[in-house]
């Protein structure tokens, strides 16, 4: 059996008969909860004048956004990741409407590096940000099922996965700088509690 209603109303801290009144099944409420998810970090990436052309630094500041999406959504993602398993024809229907969008926002932004002469222009682009994506999943994944001690700090791993992914799409001439571990960006809280229970 997938998640109950009343299982994805107590994770996101509504009523359940508030879900029932907005959403006529189970699928149109993880699409909202899934659009929800992504609009905070869709709207922080879409203003493009913040954007510096710098790949080490808007990659990190893209790296820090999408780690922070899925940490204050974890127990979300988790839900919809095994409902993904469950309902996959339903998944890819919520996944395209949801998160495609940020996903072709990077995408347009490394292929503007490839005219700009900083990106390779052989990387499959689609396949490297699902790469990259997937690197900093992982590690919000791990941090919360592995409680090993293993040496390096969450904006460590959010660092080395940006530096590994320039040294992979980057061109010869594109300097690579280690960012430091302790960097940080001062980024919007999340209001899914307070929006949420507005529903």
């Amino acid at each position: 059996m997938g998640a109950s209603t009343r299982e994805i109303a107590r994770v996101a801290e509504v009523n359940e008969v508030t879900l029932f009144r907005y959403f006529q099944s189970k699928e149109q409420l993880l699409g909202a909860v899934a659009q929800h998810i992504t609009a905070l970090k869709l709207e922080a990436i879409s203003h493009q004048a913040e954007w510096t052309q710098d790949l080490q630094v808007d990659l990190l500041h893209y790296a820090q956004l999408h780690d922070q999406m899925l940490e204050e959504n974890e127990a979300l993602i988790r839900m919809f990741i095994g409902e993904a398993q469950r309902h996959p024809d339903e998944a890819i229907q919520v996944f395209q409407q949801a998160f495609l969008p940020l996903r072709e926002k990077l995408i347009a932004y490394l292929r503007s590096g490839i005219e700009r002469g900083t990106v390779r222009p052989d990387a499959d682009l689609p396949m490297v940000v699902d790469q990259f994506t997937g690197m900093l999943l992982a590690g919000m994944l791990r941090r919360h099922v592995a409680l090993a001690v293993r040496g390096y700090s969450r904006d460590r791993y959010i660092a080395g996965c940006v530096e590994t992914f320039v040294r992979g799409i980057g061109t010869p001439t594109e300097p690579l700088q280690r960012a430091p571990t302790g960097a940080c960006l001062n980024l919007p809280q999340s209001n899914l509690g307070n929006e949420a229970n507005s529903l």
